[in-house]
């Protein structure tokens, strides 16, 4: 009898392993297919998000062909109007930003960092002299070679990387069509794949991640959407020329907690310093700052998105800086998606070791309220009296 249990722990423990290597697997082939699967993956969101509506319309018995070409080309005419409206605006914006950059180079070296040495006592002025900087090129021209050649050869990478991007952004209208056509075919057939013993929580644990992510991913993207444009159209009215272009990256930053704010404060500030030199202006950007914090706090997130991810800020962070160190780009896409996931079976494997021996022990214990049991010992004494 010990023997069978023995052999039929070594095998449960060698199936663990090779789930383990499989695993390991996967993860070195998407390390090794990072560059190439980015318009992938942003294609299967795109498909997975849209088809709850997709499957809205065919239950109105409107085929499946004819539900998903209305569901794409509604997704397309929002993405060219928001292109044909965006574009230009973004374009004036850039053209300001490099008019700009001699005002903030002076800026930041005729007042900024004067004020950093007069506080700190620093001497950083000195190490940005032309002819230091270029006795220091001279000393060190060989370091330097190599640098500039590394630079350059970083350079011929990044127009390839161009043509990749150019690539990607032709191939995923394609890829967004088959995956919202064939999204049900494809989540049918993975299903077909899991053992059948272990179905239902395999099914019970899809469905709640599926939940979980997809009320956080819709909510999240509309409350990027409207902070971009309440942060654009408060630091236009306060009267920056690069308003519209820092609120709508502010906005598009929300996704990780406290960055969008923090990128508010501190490029809202520093153009509001550069532009007008004044703390009225200054002051102007901290309201802007403030109002989308407390719309953020008091009704988008709790309207939009409430607590669907249950993940901590510094989770979502760390889990947003793993994944672009890990994985680059696709990494960043992905983090929160698999911290989602990952977070649903933690919450079963809580939910399994509440239930084990390991955490009840062999025997129930019994405990008993403090105030009950006076109770009881008190009515059994009278009783006994009595």
């Amino acid at each position: 009898m010990h023997r069978d249990e023995d052999l039929a722990t070594i095998a449960t423990f060698y199936r663990r392993v090779q789930w383990s290597a499989l695993a390991l697997g996967l993860l070195w082939v998407v390390w090794l297919l990072a560059p190439i699967l980015s318009p992938f993956v942003i294609a299967a969101i795109l498909g997975w998000l849209g088809d709850p509506m997709v499957d809205r319309l065919e239950a109105r018995r409107i085929s499946r062909n004819t539900a998903v070409i209305l569901v794409f080309g509604a997704m397309a005419v929002v993405l060219l109007v928001v292109a044909v409206l965006l574009i230009p605006v973004l374009e004036d914006q850039v053209m300001i930003l490099v008019n700009s950059l001699p005002g903030y180079r002076d800026w930041f070296v005729g007042t900024a960092l004067p004020w950093v040495e007069h506080r700190t006592g620093l001497q950083i002025l000195s190490w940005l002299d032309p002819e230091r900087l270029f006795v220091l090129i001279r000393e060190h021209w060989q370091s330097a070679g190599g640098a500039a050649s590394a630079v350059l050869g970083y350079v011929s990478r990044s127009g390839f990387a161009l043509l990749g991007w150019l690539a990607n952004i032709v191939l995923l209208p394609v890829l967004s069509f088959f995956f919202l056509r064939d999204w049900d075919l494809i989540v049918g057939r993975i299903g077909l794949l899991v053992p059948r013993d272990h179905f239902d929580t395999v099914r019970r644990l899809a469905l709640e991640s599926n939940e979980v992510l997809g009320g956080f991913l819709r909510g999240q993207m509309l409350v990027m959407l409207i902070l971009g444009l309440l942060y654009a159209l408060g630091l236009w009215l306060v009267g920056l020329d690069l308003g519209i272009l820092i609120g709508l990256i502010a906005g598009l930053l929300t996704f990780v907690p406290y960055l969008g704010p923090a990128f508010i404060v501190l490029f809202g500030g520093i153009a509001a310093l550069v532009q007008f030199g004044d703390w009225q202006h200054l002051a102007g950007v901290g309201v802007v700052f403030a109002v989308g914090q407390l719309v953020e706090s008091f009704v988008l997130t709790p309207m939009l998105v409430g607590d669907r991810i249950g993940l901590h800020p510094m989770a979502v962070i760390f889990a947003v800086m793993a994944g672009g160190t890990l994985f680059g780009f696709l990494g960043m896409l992905l983090a929160l998606p698999v911290a989602a996931v990952v977070n649903v079976l933690l919450r079963y494997t809580q939910e399994r070791y509440r239930q084990s021996r390991l955490y009840a022990g062999d025997t129930p214990v019994i405990s008993l309220d403090a105030g009950l049991s006076e109770a009881t010992i008190e009515s059994n004494h009278d009783a006994s009296e009595v």
